[in-house]
């Protein structure tokens, strides 16, 4: 019996150290450790190297796009786009997300398509869409030749120039963007830091009517001790159904067939608004997931607009104005979608309170 329990403790042991570790920085006020993978742990040389690497526009084929081209620092690591724009001014089918606390997320795209930041950081390189790059060998021959990155790259991973593969450039870019985290907020500081006044009255109702009335609480999750307003699921509300829903079937048949065929997912999304509206299914082809996207966290929501997955909603008032009227119908529409029924005042105060959610160092940032 006791050497079983010790097989199991190893076990156990094992298992946490190979899956993830915590990091052991302290997160912000409201927020909960950053879960960092145990074969990428941070450094401040990898940091500083996934920052240069995040913003070197020369990983793009015309040398005019970088991560920071649509996920930019002074626009909360967005671009206010309502869809983004990337080689040559080509528009993409999607809204870029906020970089802002992405380290929480399980998986990455509004679609979950990439399990890990790692795995996201290299899509747009090789997307006709975004970076433009038809394979990953203008990066590496720019990082193996710049004597900055080489330098670099041998303090963060002991690799020398010849040995600097795609997998290291996606981990520096993935440190870099788990140092991207912001807490603090107003509503963090009253109810995590029991400062009564740090949100005004009107907030302080409106997290009333997000808890209870308006239901928000059931995907955009608030915790004991801290909250990263979602659930890491993925729901069908409605928004772009429209767009696909006269002839559905064909649709769904001929993702199936592309996906057969090896064709590449990340392609069809941006270059498709037929195949992005189908959401989560063009991934699991499970039909059950077809025009669902993930629950984005809603940290500083007020200055990272427009709003859903194709960038469709400008204001907050109107998304509020779509979850009061129970979403858009459609025959997927997730169960727990239906009207609020929420007074004039309860939509103001619910604003209010999604405006409280704004960090202090993202309070000016422009849209």
């Amino acid at each position: 019996m006791k050497k079983t329990l010790i097989q199991f403790g190893i076990t156990v042991m094992v298992i946490a150290l190979t899956s993830a570790v915590l990091w052991a920085g302290s997160p912000p006020l409201g927020l909960p450790p950053v879960p960092i993978p145990a074969d990428n742990p941070q450094s401040d040389v990898k940091v500083q190297l996934g920052k240069k690497l995040y913003n070197d526009k020369r990983f793009s084929a015309d040398g005019t796009v970088s991560c920071a081209t649509c996920h930019k620092e002074d626009m909360a690591f967005t671009d206010g786009l309502r869809v983004s724009k990337g080689f040559k001014g080509q528009e993409g089918t999607r809204n870029a997300p906020t970089v802002i606390n992405a380290a929480y997320y399980t998986s990455q795209f509004w679609d979950g398509r990439a399990p890990s930041l790692e795995e996201q950081a290299k899509g747009p390189f090789i997307n006709p869409v975004e970076h433009g790059l038809k394979n990953f060998d203008p990066i590496l021959k720019i990082v193996r030749e710049d004597k900055t990155y080489t330098a670099l790259f041998k303090k963060a991973f002991g690799t020398g120039a010849d040995e600097i593969t795609i997998e290291h450039v996606a981990k520096a870019i993935a440190a870099f963007e788990r140092t991207v985290i912001s807490g603090n907020s107003p509503f963090d500081r009253y109810l995590y830091g029991n400062d009564k006044t740090a949100m005004s009255p009107a907030a302080i109702r409106g997290l009333e009517v997000f808890r209870l009335k308006g239901r928000c609480v059931d995907c955009h999750t608030i915790g004991q001790t801290s909250a990263v307003f979602t659930d890491n699921k993925f729901h069908n509300i409605g928004v772009g159904f429209s767009r696909i829903q006269d002839n559905l079937m064909d649709i769904v048949d001929a993702m199936q067939n592309q996906k057969e065929s090896g064709e590449k997912l990340d392609t069809d999304i941006l270059t498709s608004d037929k195949v992005s509206e189908l959401g989560r299914f063009a991934v699991t082809l499970d039909p059950s997931d077809i025009g669902r996207f993930k629950t984005p966290s809603l940290r500083n929501v007020a200055v990272t607009g427009p709003y859903m997955h194709d960038g469709s909603i400008d204001s907050l008032e109107e998304v509020v104005e779509l979850y009061d009227q129970g979403g858009e119908e459609n025959p997927m529409l997730d169960g727990g979608i239906r009207p609020l029924r929420l007074t004039e005042q309860e939509k103001s105060d619910l604003v209010e309170f999604m405006k409280a959610l704004t960090s202090p160092e993202y309070a000016k940032a422009s849209r």
